[in-house]
């Protein structure tokens, strides 16, 4: 093996040789060679090694070779600078190979490596973004689970960053079809992740982009499957695509088929629905996410059914006064329990669907059953009325600080909830009901839409959803699912505020 001497004076004959440098083949073996060598010679070897690479394509296989087994060295130092210098290697054919090497970097628990890594992956992805991207993929496909993990980490975190030359449409395209492949066998987690990659894409960004997206989160929703509500995965894939789902979804890209599958499958489910994850009211989560999407339905072949059990649902929440006893008490031993975020969330549905079958209340209902709605309407606003004053009571000149206690928080969402019910149970004792009113459901920010303003970056353009592929996502049993923001949603079901009042 070469000594720190033969390496520098080989070197110097490389050097010197300029455009004839080809010629000195020997030279350049006795610097392959020096991965053999001790600390110091392969310290030198990582330099000097991708300097002259190019010179000697015979060599190539050899050469990376050489440099890999230096990127896999003891010496932090040595390996440290073997991957700093292995984007010089990254010519032509041996691009994927060399990206392919670096994603399997990414499994480095050194701090330094990692950035390392993630910098020459970004230099080569500037290079050739098509060929980066086939080595990346391989490892997601192939890879083991640590580097597939960290390879679509990479691609989530640093895509966004890259300049809008290297994200050419047809580099897009490819990361469209290859993330198809991969979401055939996702984890929940996963999932999220390469929804966070496809929809920061800028060729589905559009009206017809949104739309391919809502196709693919169908598709892992399994929607074309019998709904489960006893096994949890069946529940949490369910919950995590249609979160998924709902940014997707606008004035021109429709939430008929999710809203209809809620419906028809999930809503008559509703109670008997296994919590995939701890301490999560899924019951809620649920309704929740159908009010969200109420909003974004187009022509609905079953809307009248989809109201009916809507319909039916939301009774089951407004319960009949109690019967009272001949002394004008009432007959059992307490009030019913009014659940007013259940109910919050099935009456903007209702309301919204409504809107599209006006008279569904007056022409699709017999006389007796238009009655009985009517009287828990009525009983449900007399509550709603009560719980409101306090309400307004407790938080009545209360502001910056004070505000942000627990408590407060929770009593400020409680008003938004009973406010929002209130505003839509006014709407349905119009005669015939009306439909007009407009309210922000409780959890989500209100926005200042000014006249005219349209949803950025949509168009009119329109395109073929993709092909159904095989549904997800089942990779393993890994399924992560992040609840909707609404920190104190949970709570409030349940939450009895006339009692918490009083007792303060």
């Amino acid at each position: 093996m070469p000594s720190v001497e033969e390496l520098y004076r080989n070197y110097g004959i490389l050097a010197d040789a300029t455009e004839q440098v080809g010629q000195h083949k020997d030279s350049y073996q006795v610097i392959l060679d020096g991965v053999k060598g001790g600390t110091k010679e392969k310290r030198l070897a990582a330099q000097f090694i991708p300097k002259f690479f190019k010179h000697f394509p015979e060599l190539a296989d050899s050469a990376i070779n050489a440099q890999l087994d230096l990127c896999e060295d003891e010496d932090v130092s040595i390996r440290r600078q073997a991957i700093k210098e292995l984007p010089q290697f990254a010519t032509g054919e041996n691009l994927p190979r060399v990206a392919d090497i670096l994603t399997q970097l990414l499994q480095t628990d050194d701090s330094a490596e990692f950035n390392l890594v993630n910098n020459a992956l970004l230099s080569i992805f500037k290079m050739d973004a098509k060929g980066t991207l086939g080595g990346l993929f391989s490892q997601i496909l192939q890879g083991e689970d640590i580097v597939r993990e960290r390879a679509i980490k990479f691609l989530s975190t640093k895509l966004k960053t890259l300049p809008e030359e290297v994200l050419t449409k047809e580099v897009e395209e490819l990361i469209l079809t290859e993330s198809k492949k991969v979401l055939e066998d996702v984890t929940g987690e996963e999932f999220v992740l390469f929804m966070k990659i496809l929809s920061g894409l800028k060729s589905l960004q559009t009206v017809s982009g949104r739309q391919q997206l809502v196709e693919l989160v169908a598709e892992q929703a399994d929607l074309e499957q019998t709904f489960n509500p006893s096994d949890p995965d069946c529940v949490d894939r369910l919950l995590q695509c249609t979160r998924q789902a709902v940014p997707l979804f606008s004035k021109n890209v429709h939430s008929t088929r999710f809203v209809t599958y809620f419906c028809e499958h999930v809503l008559p489910n509703l109670s008997s629905l296994t919590t995939p994850v701890e301490g999560l009211d899924t019951q809620l989560e649920v309704l929740k996410l159908l009010a969200e999407m109420s909003s974004f339905c187009g022509d609905m072949e079953k809307l009248e059914t989809n109201l009916r059990k809507l319909f039916d649902k939301l009774l089951e929440y407004m319960p009949l006064p109690p019967e009272e006893a001949e002394n004008g008490e009432n007959a059992g031993n307490e009030e019913p329990k009014l659940q007013f975020s259940y109910v919050e969330c099935l009456l903007y549905s209702f309301h919204q669907l409504g809107r599209k079958l006006p008279d569904f209340l007056t022409a699709k209902l017999n006389a007796e059953k238009l009655k009985d709605f009517k009287i828990r309407l009525q009983y449900f606003a007399r509550g709603l009325q009560v719980y409101i004053r306090q309400l307004r009571l407790a938080l009545q000149g209360k502001t910056g600080e004070a505000l942000k206690t627990e408590e407060n928080k929770i009593k400020v969402v409680a008003l938004k909830i009973t406010n929002n019910i209130n505003v839509l149970i006014k709407d349905l004792f119009h005669i015939p009901p009306s439909y007009k009113s407009t309210v922000t459901l409780s959890w989500k920010p209100v926005q200042k839409v000014e006249l005219g303003q349209r949803r950025a970056n949509e168009d009119t353009t329109s395109g073929s959803p993709p092909k159904k592929s095989a549904a997800g996502p089942k990779r393993d049993a890994r399924q992560i699912y992040n609840p909707p923001s609404g920190k104190y949603s949970s709570n409030l079901g349940n939450f009895n505020y006339e009692r918490s009042l009083q007792g303060k």
